[in-house]
């Protein structure tokens, strides 16, 4: 695959480098201060459903994602209108870099990068956590930071929990992380980095998941294989649908809880 070279001298790499860290800093510190400072002063003890607590503040971490989106957008002087909007957040149909002529085939490719992602993440994790450090870090890990303890009986019948699903999908895999790292961030990393920004985006990516830190090792390869294809093809579109699967499993996976007798 064709990937651009990168022209800027030490200087510019440098403060470009710099500068998306600390568009990256600015995503992932206010995230871990509202799951793991804010969040768990919040939970009352005798909460069937801690996590939801822990939920509500991770969605507001990505909600504020949203506004650092625009914010830079602003700052970058990018109009706010659909067609300029899309163009700069690569939300443009697949192309092949070399000819620069569309390349729709390229979503055929999206189940391949979704089955790399569930099934690397998922060794890599098994691998990790195997490890001491990776024990120890799982023992760390608070039970109700785990979405699978809302499967409970208090969650019979609670449809404000399925709203709270498609609000944090809403922001997880469009507006919030996936506008923010693939949207504003991968663009402005190919320029600084050339072909290495989707590894750049993907490491990135997977050490933003503080709020997650038990899992951060495995959650590379899933970051990778949004970055890769969004890079190659020109096409957050790919980013969207590959990381927006996840989506479709949780809103089927609370359907179930909440239908349950």
């Amino acid at each position: 695959m064709y990937f651009p070279a990168r022209f800027a001298g030490p200087a510019t790499l440098a403060w470009d480098s710099f500068k998306i860290l600390l568009i990256w800093a600015a995503a992932t510190g206010p995230m871990a201060i509202l799951a793991w400072g804010v969040a768990p002063q919040l939970i009352r003890p005798d909460d069937p459903m801690p996590g939801l607590v822990f939920w509500r503040w991770v969605v507001a971490g990505m909600v504020w994602q949203l506004v650092l989106s625009l914010l830079i957008l602003k700052l970058e002087g990018v109009p706010f209108r659909p067609y300029a909007l899309a163009r700069r957040l690569w939300l443009t149909s697949p192309i092949w870099r070399p000819s620069g002529k569309p390349m729709v085939l390229a979503f055929l490719l999206v189940p391949a990068f979704v089955a790399l992602g569930f099934v690397g993440d998922d060794l890599v994790t098994r691998l990790f956590q195997a490890t001491p450090i990776g024990l120890h870090l799982l023992e760390m890990a608070p039970a109700y930071a785990d979405i699978r303890t809302l499967d409970v009986p208090a969650a019979s019948g609670r449809w404000d929990i399925l709203g709270l699903a498609l609000v944090s999908s809403l922001f997880n895999y469009l507006l919030g992380e996936a506008l923010l790292f693939h949207g504003v961030l991968l663009p402005r990393m190919e320029k600084a980095w050339g072909r290495w920004a989707w590894l750049g985006n993907g490491l990135l990516f997977a050490a933003y998941h503080a709020h997650k830190f038990w899992l951060m090792p495995g959650l590379v390869i899933s970051c990778l294989c949004y970055s890769l294809p969004a890079q190659a093809f020109r096409s957050n579109w790919l980013a969207v649908l590959i990381h927006g699967l996840e989506g479709v499993i949780l809103i089927v996976a609370v359907t179930a809880v909440i239908l349950q007798p």
